[in-house]
């Protein structure tokens, strides 16, 4: 069974820097294309950055730039980096694994909240 866990969301301002990580498990980790996604307050779920087994990475429009996603294929973890926070970057962020164009093809986790104060 395929277990993702997020994990280092939190508070801060406007301008700070965060790092996520997604701890996976029950998955031939290095085989699957992983994709952070996130989820504000009454708004869909959106894909913010994907990483592919081959380590190409895509990041939608609205965090290039800023964001870095990056995997250790050992640690069976991926992470997001995430600079110069924006007030709308507030959100549930979320990991799972997705396919090449990042639509989510796992469960989803419990997620991680970032909340950026202006």
């Amino acid at each position: 069974q395929v277990q993702l866990v997020e994990s280092g969301g939190g508070l801060v301002q406007a301008g700070g820097s965060l790092r996520l990580s997604c701890a996976a498990s029950g998955l031939i980790f290095s085989r699957y294309a992983m994709g952070w996604y996130r989820q504000a307050p009454g708004k869909q779920r959106e894909l913010v950055a994907l990483i592919t087994s081959g380590g190409m990475r895509n990041y939608a429009d609205s965090v290039k730039g800023r964001f870095t996603i990056s995997r250790d294929n050992v640690k069976y973890t991926v992470y997001l980096q995430m600079n110069s926070l924006k007030p709308e970057d507030t959100a549930v962020y979320y990991c799972n694994t997705g396919t090449t164009l990042g639509t989510p093809t796992g469960n989803w986790g419990q997620g991680t909240q970032v909340t950026v104060s202006s």
